[in-house]
């Protein structure tokens, strides 16, 4: 990229010409970033994105149109940077879009096909992979912003995955000011998105420094009045009991009402194995134990909220424990005369919290004596940021800044009132923005003059995103409210000596890059030896130049990994010795019975002749309905794949990820009326797991297992129930032959096959193989029922057909080919009925007896 004198404009391609200010930091690392997948360490304030941006300007310059993705974890966060593309590069505003779970999905993917630059949520990205609405092929830089959120199953992990895997040139760059608490958090993060080296730069740096300012931190103690105290005592006192009669069960050793959340687990882990074991005080104990979660919490809104929030949590306690479904815990927390007394009190509290009045103070003191112009005061709760909003209002302008989601007693802000709150307070048309944890992350809010934390965080990294909104073009202040012998307490130390580690840490990660580096780079050595030696035809690990697109090594890899794949579907299921599975074959094919290689799901299995297939499914399908349903044919550009349609409720489960990384897989998803997994025509699979299973015998489950089985089997000839897990009989207090029954009545009563599975990996090769053997080996179309839909005049001239003796969607479509029209199916006699594909003579006259015959009603 072109530049000017440092301070002034950076010129370059797609950039517009001075818009962006030279700062040498940024082009090192827009420099670093172009060679190689990176992970950007960078203060916050100090112009992340725009890192990400100059190497996106780059990528995408040039006569080729491919795409850049960037992805942020908030909408508001997504909604900014969109605006910042918009102004910097010179591309079109309407080929930089938006990409949130607002849209609708059909409208997301005629968003992707038609843009350059995709700002996006990450789940909706990985919601839309799953779904195969879009593919990454044509991303020449995806950044994942904030991407120290990279760990465990979030999103960014997935799309990381199949991002490697589908872009033909990829490079991928994640940015974070925090990106870990330590080197193992840090190498975690660039193991997951695929990162090879890693750059840093530090407030110490020369050419940062001129760019910083000071931010002093000032811990302010506030100390509790008598009546919470003696509230928040009388709950303690609850805690304790209840404490003291799991101790009693032999799964603590303490009663102390300040129990640690590590004690806590302990206690759950040791309860579950009471349960585990059929032992009536695992349920007992779990009781007592939710119980002493609810009254922990109310004592965190006591001590370090106020009274308000602590009134508003009981009122929806008590809510609770008038519902129906109202667990024994909450109704004996409710019932508690101790419980009772603390919520009088707090109702005749009249008060403020301390906290309140220290939070005006501080505020004055900022925005009069110091001639301040906003603030920013964060806090864990929704209740106290709307009743501190009011109560700040009353001196101040202010303003509330929540999550999108709804909440008992709480409505959440849409995303247009999140973007005009925080317009309006870029604009100064308020002072005080009192926001949750949704504004902690990257939203750019110039030149606060105080950041305010009504209670201290317990992360590092938190910590460092809230005040990261202060200090970025002026000197900035940061306060942090702190209740004296409280939680606060213990969530300050701990977040004091997570901040000097992880300010030793980052201080450290710029003289040990090298070993990150080396260390990522034996992993990603490891790996490609792994993907070489497992002949699953994996993507073989990127060079050290990613801008280089090797075109026909990649299809060679896919020719090797189709074969590959061919092979590995009968691996492990046959032996060894191929002219003895040549002689088993041979066998099968002479005494008509199938061999073990027919039912590996791959293409060695025969199906049967037409006339036997279509009698069978005649059978298979009387008296069942066919309601107007979604036809979902797999996609004629790949006629090998396997379709798979994926309820969307599925995907807390992996199963429709790890299905969709499967290269003869397509997964699309769709909010199911009937059934988890639709695998064909006839086939609905009613994924349960065990614990589930056991809901519905107990009455836990909100809708019976056997009305949704009930449900499939009007609909699908062959309903499936998958029933995953270990310990069916020991996962709950009820009597074996209740399961058996259960059992029993699905397969006798409903027809339902039941089969079992360990876990979610078994349940996707099932899925798998059943998907293959219906689509290929049986031939046969995917085809979603249990829903009205408006259908085209193809598919309802074909549904008309396949209603006909029930020959089914395959059958009619080779009809209505081979006579034109559903009258001329109709007039055709039982020779003529024979020359379409697929129909034979008993077909064919079974065909000509529902059409001719006389109706005897």
């Amino acid at each position: 990229m072109a530049t000017t004198d440092e301070g002034e404009g950076v010129t370059g391609p797609l950039l517009v010409d001075g818009f962006l200010e030279d700062r040498r930091y940024q082009r090192e690392l827009a420099d670093a970033a172009l060679r190689t997948h990176t992970l950007v360490c960078l203060p916050t304030g100090l112009g992340k994105t725009t890192v990400s941006l100059l190497v996106t300007a780059e990528r995408l310059a040039g006569d080729v149109v491919n795409k850049s993705l960037l992805l942020a974890p908030t909408k508001p966060l997504v909604q900014q940077h969109a605006d910042f593309y918009r102004e910097a590069l010179e591309v079109h505003d309407d080929e930089i879009v938006v990409y949130t779970g607002d849209t609708r999905p059909d409208d997301r993917a005629d968003l992707w096909s038609g843009a350059r630059v995709v700002v996006a949520t990450p789940e909706v990205v990985e919601n839309d992979l799953v779904g195969s609405r879009i593919d990454l092929t044509d991303v020449v830089h995806c950044t994942f912003d904030e991407c120290h959120r990279a760990t465990g199953d979030y999103a960014y992990n997935y799309i990381a995955e199949r991002y490697h895997e589908q872009a033909r040139d990829p490079l991928a760059t994640g940015m974070s000011a925090s990106p870990g608490d330590d080197e193992e958090a840090i190498l975690e993060v660039c193991h997951n998105l695929g990162l090879r080296q890693v750059e840093v730069m530090t407030e110490a740096d020369a050419d940062v420094d001129d760019y910083t300012h000071e931010t002093s931190v000032d811990w302010e103690r506030i100390e509790l009045p008598e009546t919470v105290v003696e509230i928040r005592d009388a709950i303690n006192e609850v805690i304790e009991d209840r404490l003291g009669k799991l101790r009693e069960l032999g799964v603590t050793n303490t009663s102390k009402a300040d129990v640690s959340e590590r004690e806590i687990q302990k206690i759950q882990g040791k309860l579950r194995e009471l349960m585990n074991n059929d032992q009536s005080e695992g349920y007992e104990g779990m009781s007592l134990l939710a119980e002493v979660r609810k009254l922990r919490t109310a004592v965190t809104y006591a001590e370090t909220q106020s009274v308000e929030s602590l009134r508003r949590y009981f009122e929806r306690q008590k809510q609770a424990a008038r519902s129906s479904g109202a667990s024994k815990a909450d109704q004996r927390m409710i019932s508690e005369p101790k419980v009772r007394e603390a919520i009088r009190r707090a109702e005749d509290y009249d008060d403020l919290h301390p906290k309140f009045r220290r939070t005006r103070m501080l505020i004055a003191q900022t925005l009069g004596i110091e001639n301040g112009e906003r603030v920013i005061v964060f806090t864990e709760s929704r209740d106290t940021a709307e009743t501190l909003t009011d109560f700040l209002n009353e001196h101040f302008t202010a303003r509330k800044f929540v999550g999108q989601s709804d909440t008992d007693g709480s409505d959440g802000m849409t995303q247009t009132e999140q973007q005009e709150t925080l317009d309006d307070f870029r604009a100064g048309e308020f002072e005080v923005l009192v926001s949750t944890s949704v504004a902690e992350e990257g939203l750019d809010v110039p030149e606060v003059d105080l950041v305010l934390f009504y209670e201290p965080v317990p992360t590092a990294i938190r910590a460092i995103q809230r005040k990261g909104r202060t200090g970025r073009q002026t000197e900035g202040a940061v306060s942090v409210l702190l209740a004296e012998d409280t939680r606060d307490e213990a969530y300050f130390w701990k977040a004091r000596n997570d901040q000097k580690r992880m300010k030793d840490e980052l201080r450290s990660l710029k003289s040990i890059t090298g070993e990150i580096e080396s260390e990522l780079s034996s992993q990603t050595e490891m790996a490609a030896f792994d993907d070489g030696a497992s002949g699953d035809g994996g993507p073989a690990a990127d060079g050290d130049a990613p801008h280089e697109t090797g075109g026909e090594t990649a299809t060679e890899a896919e020719e090797a990994a189709s074969s590959g794949s061919d092979v590995a579907s009968g691996r492990g299921e046959t032996g060894s010795d191929g002219d003895e599975s040549a002689t088993t074959a041979q066998s099968a094919e002479n005494d008509g019975q199938a061999g073990l290689d027919a039912f590996a799901g791959g293409e060695g299995g025969e199906s049967s002749t037409e006339e036997g297939d279509a009698d069978r499914d005649a059978a298979e399908s009387a008296d069942r309905d066919d309601p107007d349903g979604e036809i979902a044919t797999a996609s004629a550009d790949d006629e090998e794949s396997v379709e798979v349609v994926v309820d969307q409720r599925e995907l807390d489960a992996s199963i429709a990820k790890d299905l969709s990384r499967k290269d003869e897989i397509e997964t699309r998803l769709e909010t199911l009326a009937v059934g988890d997994y639709v695998l064909s025509d006839r086939v609905v699979v009613e994924r349960k797991t065990v614990a589930d299973f056991m809901d519905t015998l107990t009455g836990g489950d909100e809708r019976s297992m056997f009305e949704q089985v009930k449900d499939a089997t009007r609909y699908y000839a062959r309903p499936v129930v998958v029933v995953e897990g270990e310990d069916l009989y020991g996962e709950r207090n009820v009597h074996p032959n209740a399961v058996r029954g259960a059992l029993a009545s699905l397969a006798v009563d409903f027809g339902a096959s039941v089969l079992r599975t360990t876990d979610e990996d078994e349940t996707t090769e099932l899925l798998r193989v059943i998907a293959t053997r219906e689509q290929e080996t049986e031939d046969r179309t995917v085809s979603v029922h249990g829903e009205k839909s408006s259908k085209t005049l193809a598919e309802q001239q074909a549904y008309v057909v396949a209603s006909v003796a029930e020959v089914g969607p395959v059958t009619a479509e080779s009809l209505l080919a081979e006579f034109g029209s559903v009258e001329a199916v109709m007039a055709a006699d039982v020779e003529d009925l024979q020359a379409a594909e697929g129909v034979g003579e008993v077909t064919a006259e079974r065909f000509r007896e529902v059409v001719g015959s006389d109706y005897d009603g």
